[in-house]
């Protein structure tokens, strides 16, 4: 990590090609087995692959649990047959077992699957009916609000958290002051910038940081060893996505600024 060249960072931790009309487009981590990827159905409707060969399963959600959220305009995801309607932003949380569909000519589907040892049942995330955490200030330049889709309470799941984290216009960081938490995997989504804005994403183990330059609907992942946080150009959300050997939020270690 500290003597690699920019192109190697890219290569390993950017997954900068997930949204493409009409396909589906999946990454798997070994760091904690998690599949990030992006549908955009376009006129079709898109099956959730199996990507049998690297997952092992006849279906993707064999053994796994499944959290999307809509990036795109309207769309709707079929779980077993059952349709759930998703504006932007909204999420959707799907248990072991199910078969998933998406449609909808304008809508753009990120999602995140992770191992489960258990089944719970799909449930519907509306991003306006979700209540707000508000951290940072004006002042530091990193005032946002957080929101928990899925988070080790109120919905319950295996492993997997995800939501949304909204940079409040005129603040650029997030996630500043840094943290660590090494029982979990964190993937960032940065998503709602400007064509021309970027992210600069820092990452890596505090007093040896690098960073990545990262566009619109492009993610990070961030091992359990390595912070993540950055700062943006202009205005941007991103979407965080967890999982590993447990799913307490709270279970995590300030890194202060000063050990950067």
């Amino acid at each position: 990590m500290e003597t690699a060249h920019a192109a190697d960072l890219r290569d390993n931790f950017l997954v900068p090609d997930l949204f493409e009309t009409g396909e589906v487009h999946g990454v798997y981590t070994h760091d904690d087995r998690l599949v990030v990827g992006g549908a955009v159905p376009g006129d079709e409707q898109l099956s959730l692959p199996a990507w049998e060969d690297v997952l092992g399963g006849a279906s993707h959600l064999e053994r796994r649990e499944l959290g999307v959220i809509n990036v795109g305009q309207a769309g709707h995801v079929l779980v077993d047959g059952e349709k759930f309607e998703l504006e932007h932003l909204d999420g959707l949380y799907v248990g072991r077992g199910s078969e998933v569909v998406f449609a909808g000519p304008d809508a753009a589907f990120y999602f995140v699957s992770g191992p489960a040892h258990a089944t719970y049942p799909a449930t519907a995330l509306t991003h306006k009916d979700v209540e707000p955490v508000q951290l940072g200030s004006g002042q530091s330049a990193n005032e946002r609000s957080l929101y928990r889709y899925a988070w080790g309470q109120e919905l319950e799941t295996a492993a997997l958290q995800f939501g949304v984290t909204v940079i409040a216009d005129g603040s650029v960081w997030n996630t500043f002051p840094p943290h660590l938490h090494d029982r979990r995997t964190e993937i960032y989504c940065y998503v709602d910038l400007a064509e021309t804005d970027r992210v600069f994403h820092l990452m890596g183990q505090p007093g040896a940081t690098r960073h990545l330059v990262v566009a619109n609907r492009q993610a990070v992942i961030s091992p359990p060893w390595s912070i993540h946080s950055g700062a943006g150009t202009g205005s941007y959300a991103f979407i965080w996505a967890m999982s590993g050997e447990n799913n307490c939020y709270t279970d995590l270690s300030a890194v202060a600024v000063e050990d950067l």
